[in-house]
C-alpha cells in the first residue's frame, strides 16, 4: 500500500516531524491492537503503556493523516447536550460522571501535553459559544447557568463584553469556559504517536486492517503484509468507519469539516480579533468556529462540500463571512483550504460499544474530538485491561444503523443549504 499524501492544510506545512511509524512486515501476537492511528487510537496506546500493557496501532495512512490532524485546533470541554439533559438521559449517577468526565477533558488533554512535553502551540485561553439571535442567546446563557450551578468556571457574556472579545458587534450573548483552548491539531497527532511508542506501544502506518474474524481465543487481523493476533481489539476509525465490523459504518454519519486560513495578519489586526485568544463557536444551524493562531493566522472553520477540497476558494463563504465579522480583512491573503471527514452519531453522544467479547468501539465524537478522544484513551485503556467490572465514565450501548443510511450524502448537503440559509436569515 502507498501511503497518501496528507491533505494540502497549514498544519501539513507547519507541523512537526512525524515519528517513524513503518508498516507492519511481520506477524504478531499481541495483548490489545487499536484500529485506527487518530486521538483516540494513539491516547488508548499511550494509557495502555502506561500499565505496562502491550499494545500495537495499526493505521492505514500515518498517525493524524484524518481528522485528528486536520480539525479546527480547538480543545473544547463539555459534550452536544446540555448537563441537565445528559443527567435526563442517563440517570443522575452516570449522567453525573458523563458531565464531569467530559468538561474535564480539556484539563486532562492540556495536562497530558504539559506532561510529554508535547509541542503543540498548545493554549488554555477559553472557549467562547456564541449566539447572534436571541432564541441561541438564551439557550446559551440556560447552559451557562447549568454549568455555574455545578461549579464550573463558565461565565455569560454579554454584548458589550464579547464585542470586546471578538472585535466584532455580531454577537449578542456568549458562554466562556476558562477550561477551554486550542493547539495545532497535527502536531499533536504526532506528539501522542512519539509519547506513546515513548512508552512501549508500537504504531504501525500504511497499515489498513484488511480483515478481523475471531480464530481460537484471539482476535486475527490481516493487513497487507502481515497477520495479527490479539487477546482484545479497539476501533477507533471514527469518520473513516468501514465495513471491518457488521453494521458499524451505518452508526455514524460521517461529514466533511472545512477550513481556511489566513497568511499572518499584522499584529495591529490581530490584536483586533479575538484578543484573549480565546476560541469561539457559533451556536447556529450551521456552525462556524474560528481562532487566532500562535503566528497570527485566522482559522475559520465551517460545514463545507461533502468531498475533498484543496483550496481556500472551496470555502470561499467563509472568507466572505470573515469579511463580514471584521471588515479589515478585505484584501488579506487566505493561503489554505482544507477538510477531513468526522463522525456525527444520530443522537450526538458519542458511542462506545462491546459487539463480542474482548472487542471494544468508540467512535463519534460529534465534533469536539481534540480534548474528548484524548481523555477516552485513559477511559477505554481502563476498560481494556478490566473488563466488564472496569465502569467507564461513558455508557456503553449496542450497535444500532441509522435507518436509510445509504441517503446521507443527500441529507447532509440538503441539511447544510438550509442551514446556511436560516443563519443568513436569523431564523
Amino acid at each position: 500500500m502507498t501511503r497518501l499524501p496528507l491533505p494540502p492544510s497549514l498544519y501539513a506545512d507547519t507541523a512537526v516531524a512525524p515519528v517513524a511509524t513503518p508498516p507492519l512486515d511481520v506477524d504478531k501476537t499481541i495483548a490489545v491492537a487499536i484500529i485506527g492511528g487518530g486521538y483516540t487510537g494513539l491516547s488508548t496506546a499511550l494509557h495502555l503503556a502506561e500499565q505496562g500493557v502491550d499494545a500495537l496501532v495499526l493505521e492505514a495512512q500515518e498517525p493524524g493523516w484524518g481528522a485528528s490532524g486536520n480539525n479546527g485546533g480547538h480543545t473544547n470541554p463539555g459534550l452536544k447536550h446540555d448537563p441537565d439533559q445528559i443527567e435526563a438521559d442517563f440517570g443522575a449517577d452516570l449522567g453525573r460522571r458523563m458531565i464531569a468526565f467530559s468538561y474535564g477533558t480539556t484539563n486532562f488533554t492540556h495536562e497530558l501535553i504539559r506532561r510529554y512535553q508535547i509541542p503543540c502551540e498548545a493554549r488554555q485561553s477559553g472557549t467562547l459559544r456564541a449566539a447572534y439571535n436571541e432564541a441561541s442567546a438564551a439557550a446559551i446563557e440556560k447552559t451557562a447557568q447549568q454549568c455555574i450551578r455545578r461549579g464550573m468556571p463558565v461565565t455569560y457574556l454579554n454584548r458589550e463584553q464579547l464585542r470586546e472579545m471578538t472585535g466584532t458587534d455580531r454577537y449578542i450573548g456568549a458562554m466562556l469556559d476558562a477550561r477551554g483552548g486550542d493547539l495545532h491539531p497535527l502536531s499533536y497527532a504526532r506528539g501522542l504517536a512519539r509519547a506513546a511508542i515513548s512508552a512501549g506501544a508500537k504504531v504501525h502506518g500504511e497499515t489498513p486492517a484488511l480483515s478481523l474474524r475471531r480464530e481460537g481465543s484471539r482476535w486475527r487481523i490481516e493487513t497487507p503484509r502481515a497477520v495479527v493476533h490479539a487477546d482484545k481489539v479497539l476501533l477507533a476509525t471514527n469518520g473513516f468507519t468501514d465495513d471491518l465490523w457488521p453494521a458499524l459504518r451505518r452508526t455514524i454519519v460521517p461529514v466533511f469539516s472545512s477550513i481556511a486560513a489566513t497568511a499572518p495578519l499584522s499584529d495591529a489586526v490581530a490584536r483586533a480579533i479575538m484578543p484573549t485568544r480565546s476560541v469561539l463557536y457559533e451556536s447556529g444551524h450551521i456552525t462556524v468556529y474560528y481562532r487566532i493562531d500562535q503566528h497570527n493566522r485566522l482559522l475559520m472553520g465551517g460545514r463545507g462540500p461533502m468531498r475533498w477540497i484543496k483550496s481556500p476558494h472551496d470555502v470561499a463563504y467563509l472568507m466572505r463571512y470573515a469579511e463580514r465579522l471584521w471588515p479589515q480583512l478585505k484584501g488579506v491573503a487566505w493561503t489554505h483550504g482544507w477538510n477531513s471527514r468526522l463522525a456525527i452519531t444520530k443522537d450526538h453522544y458519542p458511542h462506545v460499544h462491546e459487539p463480542a467479547e474482548n472487542i471494544l468501539i468508540s467512535l463519534g465524537c460529534n465534533g469536539r474530538g481534540v480534548a474528548l478522544a484524548t481523555a477516552m484513551g485513559a477511559q477505554l485503556a481502563r476498560r481494556l485491561v478490566g473488563g466488564a467490572k472496569a465502569e467507564i465514565d461513558m455508557p456503553i450501548t449496542g450497535i444500532k444503523p441509522i435507518p436509510m443510511h445509504a441517503f446521507w450524502p443527500v441529507g447532509v448537503t440538503t441539511a447544510v443549504i438550509a442551514g446556511r440559509v436560516r443563519d443568513r436569515l436569523g431564523i
